[in-house]
C-alpha cells in the first residue's frame, strides 16, 4: 500500500495457530463483565499481545479477552469465515487490505471516531477507507529487504549498504558464493520456496507495484496488470535460488528463519523486520548485535525500503454496544496510552502507526532500520494489500510462481498466467481501470 506520509507504510503470520485467555477491561464500561473475543493474524507477536493484556487487566477487571492467532499453513480468512458462518464471529478481527474490507463490510464496525483513527498517521488508514468510512486500525508499519549477517559481510570484506544496484549485489553474492568455506556459510541465500508468499506478495510487490504507483487501491480497482517489470523480477528470483541454501522447495519459514539464518548458516534473507523476535529466541546475542537489513536493489527505487501496513483491527458491529465499546476501548489504550504506547514499541517491536511517539528509539536493529528510511522519506508502497484478499493470490500468483521456482514451468507462461488469472478474476468482479 502507499502511505502518502511515508509512500508506504504485515505482517504475514508464519507460525502455526494457538488460542490463548487473556483478562482485560474497558475504560467506561458499567460493572457488568463483557467478553472481547479477537482473531488475529499475526501469530508471531501472540505472547507479546498476552503480556500486554495481562498488563490492561489490572487496571481494567470486567473484561475478558480471547485472543486466538491464525498462521503456518492455516489461511486466516476461510478460519474468520467459519467463525461467522457458525454464530462464534470474533469481536475483534484482522482486514488485510481493500478485498477484506469488500467482504466483511457487513461485520465491520465504522472506527472514524476512535481516538486511535484519529492518532493514525497520514495514508496508514487508505487500504480500509470505503463509503467515507474507517474500517480498520493498523496494527503498525513494517518494512522488508534483505535481512544480513554483519560477520559474513565483515569478513567478506562487503559493505551491504553498497548494494543499491542488481549489478552490485549480484557481484557480492558470486564473491560469498565463492568463499563460503571460509565464510563459514552453507549458501549466500535461504530463499524458503515453501512460503510462497515470499515471491507473491514481498518481491513481486517491488516490481508488479511499479505500474501502480505502490497503491493498493490502485492495484484492486484494475482491470488488467501490465507487470512491465517481470523481467527484473525474474533476475531476482533466479539470484536468490542459484545461491541458497538447497532445496530451496523444502524451505520453509522455520527453516529459513531459525535454522539457516539465525545459525549463521545463511548470509541474508529475504524478510522483513518481523523477524526479529524470531532470531531474537534462537540466539538473542546474534540477533542484537550483528543483523542489519538493506533494501533490495530495484531500479528506479534504489535505496528505497518497502514499508506498509497490511494488517488492522476491525470492530464487529453485529455484537452489543457495550461488547463494542470495550473493543473499541481497548485498542485505543494500546495505541494512544502512555502504558499502551511503550509496550508497542518495547514489546511488541512495532514501528508505531499512529502519531504521538515523539523521535523514539526501536529497541531492536531491524524495526530501526524501517524507523529511519521512514523518517528519511526513503520508502517505496505497498501495492500487495490490494491483491492478497483476492482468490487471485493463493490461487494463481502462488501456484505459477512455485511452477517457475521449481523448474516445472517457463517464466512466460508463468506471467501469462499471472496476467490472464488477473483479468479475469477482476471482470468477474466488475472492477475497472
Amino acid at each position: 500500500m502507499k502511505s502518502k506520509l511515508l509512500k508506504g507504510l504485515g505482517a504475514v503470520a508464519v507460525v502455526a495457530g494457538t488460542a490463548l485467555t487473556l483478562a482485560a477491561c474497558s475504560n467506561g464500561s458499567s460493572g457488568k463483565d463483557v467478553k472481547i473475543t479477537i482473531l488475529q493474524g499475526k501469530v508471531e507477536s501472540n505472547k507479546q499481545f498476552k503480556q500486554i493484556a495481562k498488563e490492561y487487566e489490572k487496571s481494567h477487571p470486567n473484561v475478558k479477552i480471547e485472543v486466538t492467532s491464525i498462521g503456518g499453513g492455516t489461511q486466516y480468512d476461510p478460519v474468520l469465515k467459519t467463525r461467522i458462518s457458525s454464530g462464534n464471529a470474533p469481536t475483534i478481527f484482522s482486514l488485510a487490505g481493500p478485498a477484506d474490507v469488500k467482504q466483511f463490510k457487513s461485520h465491520a464496525a465504522d472506527l472514524s471516531d476512535t481516538k486511535a483513527a484519529k492518532d493514525a498517521q497520514r495514508g496508514t488508514l487508505d487500504e480500509v477507507k470505503s463509503d467515507g468510512k474507517t474500517y480498520g486500525l493498523p496494527f503498525n508499519v513494517e518494512g522488508y529487504g534483505f535481512v544480513y549477517n554483519k560477520k559474513v559481510f565483515e569478513k567478506a570484506g562487503i559493505d551491504p549498504k553498497s548494494l543499491t544496484t542488481y549489478a552490485k549485489l549480484d557481484a557480492a553474492v558470486k564473491k560469498m558464493d565463492a568463499e563460503k568455506g571460509k565464510l563459514g556459510i552453507k549458501g549466500v541465500f535461504a530463499l524458503p520456496g515453501k512460503e510462497a508468499w515470499v515471491l507473491s506478495d514481498h518481491l513481486l510487490n517491488l516490481y508488479l507495484g511499479q505500474d501502480f504507483d505502490g497503491n493498493a487501491q490502485k492495484l484492486y480497482n484494475s482491470k488488467t496488470m501490465a507487470f512491465s517489470k517481470n523481467e527484473e523480477m525474474k533476475q531476482m528470483i533466479d539470484l536468490q535460488s542459484k545461491y541458497s541454501i538447497k532445496p530451496v522447495m523444502q524451505m520453509d519459514y522455520a527453516a529459513q528463519v531459525n535454522q539457516n539464518f539465525s545459525q549463521g548458516k545463511a548470509a541474508m534473507i529475504q524478510q522483513g523486520d518481523w523477524i526479529y523476535p524470531t532470531v531474537a529466541q534462537v540466539d538473542s546475542k546474534f540477533a542484537k548485535n550483528d543483523i542489519g537489513m538493506i533494501p533490495i536493489p530495484v531500479k528506479g527505487e534504489e535505496n528505497k525500503l518497502p514499508v506498509g501496513t497490511s494488517l488492522f483491527w476491525a470492530v464487529n458491529k453485529q455484537k452489543s454496544s457495550a461488547e463494542q465499546k470495550a473493543a473499541k476501548d481497548f485498542l485505543d489504550w494500546m495505541y494512544t496510552s502512555k502504558a499502551g504506547k511503550k509496550d508497542v514499541v518495547n514489546t511488541l517491536h512495532f514501528v508505531p502507526a499512529y502519531k504521538g511517539y515523539g523521535n523514539v528509539k526501536m529497541p531492536d536493529p531491524l524495526t530501526q532500520v524501517v524507523y529511519d528510511y521512514s523518517k528519511d522519506n526513503k520508502t517505496t508502497g505497498w501495492a500487495f494489500p490490494g491483491y492478497t484478499g483476492t482468490p487471485w493470490d493463493p490461487n494463481v500468483a502462488q501456484p505459477n510462481l512455485q511452477k517457475y521456482l521449481s523448474g516445472d514451468q517457463s517464466w512466460d507462461k508463468t506471467v501469462s498466467n499471472m496476467k490472464s488469472g488477473w483479468k479475469t478474476q477482476q471482470e468477474g468482479n466488475g472492477s475497472g481501470d
